[in-house]
């Protein structure tokens, strides 16, 4: 019998079936026009959790209720209960109240303890959930569970245009197979250090507690924490890992560890990409990258001070290779920089694989190149970009994605209530 190769699959845009979990996407009354606004995500059996959040000082009542039952114990868990039309942030205790009540009705109806549940929302802040239709969704919702992953995606998203799901299974050396899969919601009010962005990503491998804390917060970093689209960090953003082990697959050496981190990694950067294509407005998937800075969170720095410009984004908007908004942008991040060793490129792609024919330097040791305007011009109007600027410095490097600033961006915001 030949030896089967621990293998990766590419990441898939849709979710079949995990082992074990069950969801669906009701419409409990909380949007208008019959739209699914209330989602449910349930583990057959208990599932060990991990959770990322957002590090905004004004917390959504959800965000606090999960963050004490996770710091109490970060096993045993059964759903997930996900809302939209209402944040539930700056909502006071009786925030906490209904959020709490929202898992205890959860609770009975899949037939678990309450502090085995936990709560996401999603909408407008300072407003109170409407418990009578909280608890229409559940009913609905607990009624209906299944394997449709893209009815839940639907019922959480919020000024989001698309579902945003992925999913990747990875084999084992030795034959065994699990599935990674996740939804998330954004499109606005999405910054690095929890990039209002909301995410629920399942597997059935075995994983302990520490091992899904340290895989979730790895995968953070180098995917959500590396988005913006507008720079504005949410009262709610929050991502969990639910691990049921229902595949019976567990990671007993270094490199079990490893293949999950990249995989998880790779379903992570997946929807945080979704996101960003998704940001208001957006017209333009732009990446961001930064070499040569002193280090790493160095060049971290740049990139987001680059991606958060307004200058930057509307020059991108309007089809403007105006290079100097880069380079301002760069110096005022707060690194050291020497202007005289910043060359910057552009190129009409997604990512930095290597300076092809298509990039283009528009900079050189601080000072213009002999660039050919229409071509900048050309690039800057595709609709992926890739901007790289390398300082000179050092090694450090860092990639953000971002988007350009519309007009639609600011109608979309500045009635948003209304």
């Amino acid at each position: 019998m030949s030896e089967v190769k621990s293998s990766i699959e590419k990441v898939n845009g849709f979710i079949e079936k995990v082992n074990g979990f069950k969801v669906v996407g009701v419409h409990a009354g909380l949007k208008k026009e019959g739209k699914l606004d209330f989602a449910l995500i349930v583990s057959e059996t208990p599932a060990t959790v991990a959770g990322v959040f957002t590090t905004n000082q004004v917390k959504a009542a959800p965000v606090l209720v999960d963050m004490e039952r996770l710091a109490k114990k970060q096993t045993g868990y059964r759903a997930v209960a996900i809302n939209t039309g209402c944040a539930n942030a700056c909502t006071g205790q009786q925030g906490i109240d209904n959020a709490l009540e929202t898992a205890r009705y959860v609770a009975e109806k899949i037939g678990c303890a309450e502090d085995e549940v936990l709560v996401l929302s999603t909408g407008v802040i300072g407003t109170q959930l409407m418990m009578e239709k909280i608890c229409s969704g559940v009913d609905l919702a607990s009624t209906a569970l299944g394997d449709d992953w893209s009815t839940a995606a639907q019922a959480i998203m919020t000024t989001d245009t698309r579902p945003k799901t992925a999913s990747i299974t990875v084999t084992k050396a030795d034959g065994g197979h699990y599935t990674i899969a996740g939804i998330s919601k954004g499109a606005g009010m999405i910054a690095p250090n929890m990039a209002t962005m909301l995410g629920v990503i399942v597997t059935d491998a075995v994983l302990s507690p520490e091992k899904a804390s340290t895989a979730l917060k790895t995968a953070s970093e180098g995917s959500y924490n590396r988005i913006v689209i507008d720079g504005d960090m949410s009262t709610n953003d929050t991502v969990l890992l639910l691990a049921n082990g229902q595949s019976g697959v567990e990671m007993t050496s270094p490199e079990d560890e490893k293949q999950f981190q990249i995989a998880l990694n790779k379903v992570c950067v997946d929807l945080a990409k979704a996101i960003v294509r998704d940001g208001e407005g957006v017209t333009k998937f732009i990446t961001i990258t930064v070499h040569g800075a002193p280090d790493n969170e160095s060049a971290r720095k740049i990139a987001n001070t680059i991606a958060t410009s307004p200058l930057v984004k509307t020059a991108f908007y309007g089809n403007d290779a105006n290079w100097g908004r880069i380079i301002a942008a760069a110096g005022r991040s707060g690194v050291a920089l020497d202007p005289n060793k910043l060359t910057l490129w552009i190129s009409p792609s997604e990512q930095v694989t290597d300076l092809s024919n298509d990039s283009l330097m528009l900079v050189s040791m601080g000072t213009p190149t002999n660039y050919n305007e229409a071509r900048a011009t050309e690039i800057i109007s595709a609709p992926s970009v890739v901007v790289l600027l390398m300082c000179g410095l050092g090694d450090g490097w860092a990639t953000v994605w971002t988007c350009d600033l519309s007009h639609d961006y600011v109608s979309i915001n500045g009635s948003y209530r209304s």
